[in-house]
């Protein structure tokens, strides 16, 4: 009877799970909470001392680390009626899990080990932590996982960010692992401590790929001697691998054993050509630019020893009869790596950077009409240690709508802060060394503008490049409900519809804590319409991204738009969840980029596009009567703002073009630093010059040979793509070759029967009152089966190296700068838009390379006619070059609009100071010489005074000229002198012009103001007939004599006064151009 009570409660513990509230604990792991409180009957008065203690529990009945059940009793200590002294359960149990199985080898310094053997659990401690974002918003559902053998999920955050985790003991080794998509995971040790409740918190930062920032240099060696290449790349999360490749094909990392650095001993010559790396991390993947590693024998030079062919062109009167022209060869020794004196140590960056330069020149006596012209040639090559030089950007800073500049904008680099914009919106920003993609971002403290993303090239070997931003304006406010479903347009055309509309739910808003948010919102949706064209300079970025596997691919824009969501007041910045984005199918022409359709972040740090998400297809009728078919995203608005509308595109070739200082068009003039600019239309079936939409910007700096811009092109179909194609320099734009009324194919570069099948078209070539400064063109892939298609101007992708490389001999797009009546001549050859060019010479017009100083002296001219006037530049007290020759420099006198028989020339010469070897100072010898009949009236008062106070005071007996030996002191405008500095020749020279033409120290004017801040005037009287001027003569004599010169090729001469000038193209009578 015993036994069948006690089996019966026993049973009903197990099917009730009750447990005694009692009793010690067994030293077997048990599962807590196990059995509830089992009902007791009331004990009679002394029942107490009736019943037994409780035995101890009895060992688990499950296996090693399974559930089972232990034991424990009592008995009834009453002789005879027990049933009333002993009214009591005398048998219990409760769940138990099985001892540690033998494998499990964790020892746990506090609580113990858990049911699955791979961490320790304190039932006691509590987790308390919140996630937030990086602009300090929650991380809602971020998932929190405990590090073990595999990880565990343990719990999710609540909308407000916030987590509760109970049981992880704080031994300093169990790691907390918090994941969220599209941000990088994050890991968190807890911290060894005695506390029983614990809290952090976690910022999630944005994942994304690598970004190499630094990539391998160009390096020469010799047979035998080793060489360290390296890149560095950062990312969220960071690269945690490298892969070096040569010549395309992956180096084994097992031999090489590289990390960012791949070290290279006891080179041979098969290892010279190309190598780049690749950073690797869980976020993707990014490639480096590639690296040339030279490798020469052992005795072998580093350069060849002899020059290049390089004309330079000669003064009006000084016409060469042996050539029939007016260039002389020169020479010059191109500046590529070449092998030095190497220190000890491998390094990333050699100290000394060596290249090829001239290292013997001789001095040649030219015989011009009446004189000798000394010039100085290359005649032999050297290795030498490199030119250094600043990197400058420049430019200004103005809305696409009405040009109102970005007064006092800041502008970053990445996070910093690295200038200002003016208060005409003018900018300059230093490039830091080893720069490779400059990326800034442009401010407008008023908002008046959107912030505005800017990949700008820039000038590799040295120099300033002009950069002209154009702002897009915010749209105007408009208040939304927060409680109720708002729709806003993207695209608002006439006679057109909205390419996409963005639904916000209900209730979607909440501020930066997490909170949400009621009430009325302030938006600003800002749309960048490619329908259209005139808003494709405001493009953001370059329109790249990086896929998978680490290259750099093109973006084919359908839209961007800018989003600003505030609280009524417009003081929070509000962020917004499940946006809706709804693309009209009907607006993508091009059936194939429907299903690539994506929606895309800016990155400002990298100016790359990061993908946000895909789109699916949707059926709606959207507030029509009829169907429609719309691509559908989904969305969410927090730390960025600029999103992009974007389709992959893999059919892209490159245009070659080069730009030249005149229409001549030799290779001798081509100039560097132009800004080439490209626009990607998409034609209107059937009306090409109608483009329907573009779809992408570009932009490219030309270097010593020309520029290679990529745009969208197709094989199948030369008119799927078509292209816009402009130049400037200096924010002068540069005139394309005429397309009407006959194409010359010689003047434009491109021979036929390609030039019909691209269908070159100036912007002039229908309304000749348009502007001549762009072109057209088809972007017909180059055919392979065509050998007439596979010499330029139109280049696939793959073949960039061909395209950067091509000879000028190859076809090409060309532009040209209208010419000045400016001439230029220095004693010691010098590109101003090569700065690597420069040569350690004593007569060298510039003597420091990093350091420019333009000057210049206004001189009067009162007469009826514009005059010529020259300056010749002599050393005067130096004794390496007194009475030697610097250079020449000749301008033409500029009429005042407002005064009859009055006209200024601002004349630039050389300036006093230090020579190159920076030992002393030389005084330059300037003589200013008007052409023709003309007398010296009066020179300033102030200027007199300056050089009779400091000797030595050069003679002047001839009344015809002014001579002096030039101020060190950069005067100012009321001495009639105007001095500049800079990095760049041209910026010097540009800034000091300005001046100048306004007679003042710190303003600018492209009009001249002859009666304001001058040095000398001079009356002149009027020319006879059969006199001409230095500019006419040359001019006159260029097109009756100029010939082809020895290796070079004039492709193109126009008549005189086959130049047609329109309105939209001369400039008033007393203006300058834009730049020098």
């Amino acid at each position: 009877m015993l036994v069948t009570a006690r089996g019966w409660a026993l049973m009903l513990l197990l099917l009730l799970g009750a447990t005694a509230s009692s009793g010690r604990r067994s030293s077997s792991r048990r599962l807590d909470p196990i059995f509830t409180n089992a009902r007791r009957t009331v004990l009679v008065q002394d029942s107490r001392k009736f019943l037994s203690p409780w035995s101890k529990w009895s060992e688990c009945s499950g296996k090693c680390g399974q559930t089972g059940v232990q034991k424990r009793t009592r008995s009834c200590l009453a002789d005879r009626l027990w049933g009333v002294h002993c009214n009591e359960v005398m048998e219990e149990g409760r769940l138990c899990i099985g001892h540690v199985c033998s494998g499990c080898n964790i020892t746990c310094p506090m609580g113990r080990v858990n049911a699955d053997c791979d961490a320790c659990m304190c039932e006691d401690v509590t987790l308390h932590g919140k996630v937030s974002l990086e602009d300090g918003s929650p991380a809602d559902n971020a998932r929190v996982y405990l590090q073990a053998n595999n990880l565990k999920l343990l719990t999710t955050a609540d909308n407000k960010g916030t987590f509760r985790i109970p049981g992880v003991c704080p031994d300093g080794k169990n790691t907390l692992k918090i994941k969220k998509a599209k941000y990088t995971t994050t890991a968190i040790t807890v911290p060894e401590t005695n506390r029983k409740n614990l809290a952090f918190q976690v910022q999630l930062k944005r994942s994304g790929k690598p970004y190499v920032f630094k990539s391998p240099d160009d390096k020469a060696r010799r047979v035998g001697q080793s060489v360290s290449l390296c890149c560095n790349a950062v990312g969220t999360p960071a690269p945690d691998r490298y892969l070096w490749y040569h010549n395309g094909s992956l180096l084994d990392p097992s031999i090489y054993r590289y990390k960012n650095n791949l070290i290279l001993k006891n080179l041979n010559r098969g290892q010279a050509g190309e190598y780049f790396c690749k950073a690797v991390s869980d976020g993707g993947s990014a490639k480096s630019q590639p690296a040339t590693l030279s490798v020469i024998g052992k005795q072998e030079a580093a350069c060849s020893s002899q020059p290049q062919s390089h004309l330079i062109r000669l003064p009006h009167d000084c016409f060469q009869k042996a050539t029939d022209s007016f260039y002389y060869d020169v020479g010059k020794c191109p500046a590529k790596t070449c092998v030095g004196k190497l220190d000890k140590g491998l390094r990333c960056k050699d100290n000394i950077s060596y290249c090829c330069g001239v290292s013997k020149m001789e001095v040649r006596e030219i015989l011009c009409d009446g004189y000798t012209l000394p010039t100085k040639v290359a005649v032999e090559c050297g290795c030498k240690k490199c030119t250094e030089t600043k990197i400058t950007v420049r430019g200004r800073a103005t809305a696409v709508d009405n040009g109102e500049p970005l007064r006092f904008g800041h502008i970053y680099m990445g996070n910093k802060r690295v200038s200002m914009t003016g208060y005409k919106g003018t900018f300059s920003v230093h490039v830091p060394p080893d720069t490779e993609r400059l990326v800034l971002t442009f401010v407008d403290r008023l908002q008046k503008f959107v912030n505005t993303t800017k990949v700008l090239p820039f000038k590799e070997n040295g120099g300033a490049v002009f950069h002209d931003i154009k702002l897009l304006r915010k749209k105007a406010p408009v208040m939304l409900e927060s409680t109720e479903t708002s729709v806003i347009p993207l695209g608002e055309k006439e006679d057109d519809d909205p390419i996409a509309e963005l639904e916000i739910p209900p209730d979607s808003f909440y501020r930066k804590n997490g909170e949400p948010y009621r009430g009325k919102v302030k938006a600003s949706v800002t749309f960048l319409d490619p329908r259209e064209l005139s808003t494709a300079p405001v493009t953001q970025s370059d329109l790249n991204f990086v896929d998978d596997e680490g290259d750099v691919f093109p973006l084919r824009t359908y839209g961007m738009f800018s989003l600003d969501f505030t609280d009524e007041q417009g003081t929070e910045t509000l962020n917004v969840e499940d946006v809706k984005v709804h693309l009209d199918t009907a607006q993508v022409r091009m059936p194939e980029h429907l299903q690539e359709m994506k929606l895309w972040s800016l990155n400002p740090e990298t100016g790359l596009w990061e993908e946000e998400g895909d789109f699916n297809l949707e059926k709606s009728r959207r507030r029509r009567r009829e169907e429609r078919t719309f691509l559908v995203g989904n969305m969410e608005i927090k730390e960025r703002r600029l999103f992009n509308l974007d389709v992959p595109e893999n059919r892209r070739c490159y245009v070659k073009v080069r730009a030249y200082r005149s229409e001549r068009f030799l290779p001798s003039e081509q100039i560097q630093g132009v800004v080439i600019s490209v626009i990607n239309t998409e034609p209107e079936p059937g009306f090409s010059s109608n483009p329907r939409a573009w779809g992408r910007f570009d932009s490219v700096v030309t270097g010593p040979n020309g520029a290679c811009v990529p745009a969208f092109c197709d094989e199948q179909n030369p008119e799927a793509y078509a292209a816009y194609i402009l130049a400037s320099l200096g924010g002068e734009e540069l005139e394309a070759v005429p397309s009407a009324p006959k194409l010359n194919p010689n003047a434009i570069g491109v021979p036929q029967p390609y030039l019909n099948k691209l269908n070159y078209r100036r912007t002039d070539h229908e309304d000749p009152n348009t502007k001549k400064t762009a072109f057209r063109i088809n972007m017909a892939k180059p055919s392979p089966n065509s050998a007439d298609e596979n010499n330029g101007p139109i280049y696939a992708y793959e073949n960039l190296k061909e395209c950067e490389e091509a000879p000028y001999s190859a076809a090409h797009f060309r532009f040209y700068r209208i010419e000045g009546d400016r001439y230029d001549y220095n004693t010691v050859p010098f590109s101003e838009d090569d700065l690597m060019s420069w040569t350690d010479d004593y007569l060298a017009w510039w003597p420091k390379p990093m350091e420019f100083r333009a000057c210049y002296i206004k001189v009067k001219i009162n007469g009826p006619q514009e005059v010529n006037i020259r300056s010749r530049n002599m050393g005067g007290t130096h004794p390496r070059t007194i009475g030697k020759l610097y250079g020449i420099r000749d301008v033409r006198s500029i009429r005042d609009p407002e005064q009859q028989d009055v006209s200024a020339a601002c004349l630039e010469f050389k300036c006093s100071g230090m020579l190159f070897d920076q030992d002393r100072v030389d005084r330059t010898l300037v003589k200013v010489i008007p052409q023709g009949s003309c007398r010296r009236e009066s020179v300033n008062s102030m200027l007199h005074e300056y050089l009779v106070n400091h000797l030595p005071m050069a003679t002047n007996n001839d009344s015809s000229e002014y001579t002096m030996l030039a101020p060190l002191d950069p005067l100012g405008h009321n001495y009639g002198i105007y001095t500049v500095t800079d990095q760049d020749p041209r910026i010097a020279k540009e800034i000091a012009l300005g001046r100048c033409f306004d007679g003042t120290s710190d303003g600018t004017s492209r009009i001249m103001k002859s009666d304001i801040g001058v040095a000398l005037t001079f009356t002149c009287s009027e020319r006879s007939a059969a006199e001409q001027s230095l500019f006419e003569s040359q001019r006159n004599l260029g097109q009756q004599s100029i010939q082809v010169p020895p290796r070079e090729s004039p492709a193109y001469q126009r008549p005189v006064g086959s130049r047609q000038i329109t309105q939209s193209r001369i400039q008033m009578r007393g203006q300058r151009p834009s730049s020098y």
